[in-house]
């Protein structure tokens, strides 16, 4: 059955500022699964006739301003205040602790605001993903989408290649748009379907943040339409290419409007000729901005490399772990199998550890993280896939068991570490297995690492 086109609101043409319409009730009798949202009804109840109970009214609450946001300007720095954004959004960016735009955000934040297509280069947390979801909320707001809406019909989209990412994106634009009230849904695999789906259809949605796989099940369906996709953004692009998406990815693009008709941000830690061109087919007039620090890798990470033997790596992992300053750690390791036997030999030596790897379930996974987040968990064993999506602020070090085969790889691992201002260590461990791997990482980096043999009292 062909699915109503009505409700298509286009953007104003002045580009004035306007209030978003309240989230409007669920109707009951779900048509093709996207019942047209009726404004002005209201689900809260009446109370019970004639009798209220007393209560003591509340304080009312101080309304915000950006008055309550003094950041004053800086040379050589951009104040989120020099953006024009929308004070909703202001809010919530003053409630994250945000005053200066990271140099990523400070270089791309003026075209894409104006709605330009964008393909940014910057490392791993430089915070290119507030610059993706500023762009996507202020969007929203300026431009409320009038008439009817329907369930399933997202009016942005963010695709990442990792479950873990895509959570870690979600809980960003969660706390950005706490005062929006715009609605995010994440569709990852590995996650109740119907669950996901009950979400998905509880209120029509602005921002969905997902994996490919799940992302194209939900299409299959016809539970999701991207016909309204106003905003589409490809993040962490290079490793969706290294995973075998792209063909997915293309599927999903083919889905939204046109390249014209949509604004589309494409964004990576790393750029190949083949994500180039492929940026060429999907954007539309694009503005590129690479950020390229002095050094590949960040400053705030102490780089040690500590020659060892094949039967020496797992007593010195051990020793490392317990050692005083390593207070939250995350392991490295190259393959499935090598991570699930270091999690194993750890969690029976004693040690706090979790394990994230692709066969692990996702609420496995989820709660995992949660812990390590908390600190309930001191070590977590990761494969590189899982360990994209890990961004915890605190991890004092981050431990190569295996050198990566990728030199970019290496890059994303210690870049776990030293994050937010906090200085981090990373070591990797080097044998006559693998040390033939370092010319390339340090081709990469632009800098030789010194290799050393680690103090006796690790090895003892």
């Amino acid at each position: 059955m062909i699915k109503s086109l009505l409700g298509r609101g286009s953007k104003n043409a002045d580009g004035a500022a306007a209030t978003p319409p309240p989230p409007e009730a669920s109707a009951s009798d779900s048509t093709h699964g996207r019942p047209p949202r009726g404004p002005g009804h209201s689900d809260r109840g009446q109370g019970k006739s004639g009798k209220q109970r007393a209560r003591r009214s509340p304080a009312p609450e101080k309304p915000w301003s950006l008055d309550d946001f003094q950041v004053a300007p800086e040379e050589g720095k951009t104040r989120f205040h020099d953006l024009g954004l929308r004070e909703e959004l202001m809010r919530g960016i003053a409630g994250l602790g945000f005053s200066y735009c990271s140099p990523i955000q400070a270089a791309i934040l003026p075209h894409t605001l104006q709605g330009h297509d964008a393909i940014g280069k910057a490392q791993t947390g430089t915070g290119k993903t507030a610059a993706f979801l500023i762009t996507v909320f202020n969007d929203l707001l300026c431009h409320p989408q009038e008439g009817e809406r329907f369930l399933g019909e997202p009016r942005a989209l963010v695709i990442a290649p990792t479950r873990e990412l895509v959570m870690q994106i979600a809980a960003d634009a969660e706390d950005l748009a706490r005062f929006t009230g715009l609605k995010v849904v994440t569709l990852i695999g590995g996650m109740d379907y119907q669950k996901q789906l009950n979400r998905l259809n509880s209120d029509v949605v602005d921002l969905v943040v997902a994996t490919p796989g799940r992302l194209i099940d939900f299409m299959q369906r016809r539970d999701l339409f991207l016909d309204r996709v106003e905003t589409l953004v490809l993040d962490e692009a290079d490793r969706m290419l290294d995973m075998g998406f792209i063909p997915q990815v293309k599927r999903i693009v083919r889905a939204t409007p046109p390249k014209q008709n949509r604004q589309t941000l494409l964004f990576s830690a790393t750029f190949t000729q083949d994500i180039i061109n492929l940026s060429e087919q999907w954007t539309w007039e694009p503005i590129t901005i690479e950020i390229e620090p002095d050094h590949v890798a960040t400053d705030s990470v102490d780089q040690k490399v500590y020659l060892v033997s094949s039967e020496q790596r797992y007593r010195l992992l051990v020793n490392l772990v317990r050692s005083p300053e390593a207070t939250s750690v995350i392991v490295f390791a190259n393959r499935r199998d090598q991570v699930r036997r270091l999690h194993e030999r750890l969690r029976k030596a004693g040690v706090s550890c979790g394990i994230l790897s692709g066969e692990i379930p996702q609420a496995k996974r989820t709660s995992t993280l949660a812990q390590f987040k908390k600190g309930d968990i001191k070590v977590l064993v990761a494969t590189d896939v899982a360990g994209r999506g890990i961004h915890v602020d605190g991890v004092s070090h981050v431990v190569n068991y295996n050198l990566p085969e990728d030199p970019d790889d290496y890059v994303h691992r210690i870049g776990r570490t030293g994050r937010a201002g906090a200085t981090g260590v990373s070591i990797s461990f080097a044998s006559e297995d693998d040390a033939f791997l370092l010319p390339d990482i340090e081709a990469l980096l632009g800098e030789r690492l010194e290799c050393t043999h680690p103090p006796e009292s690790l090895l003892a």
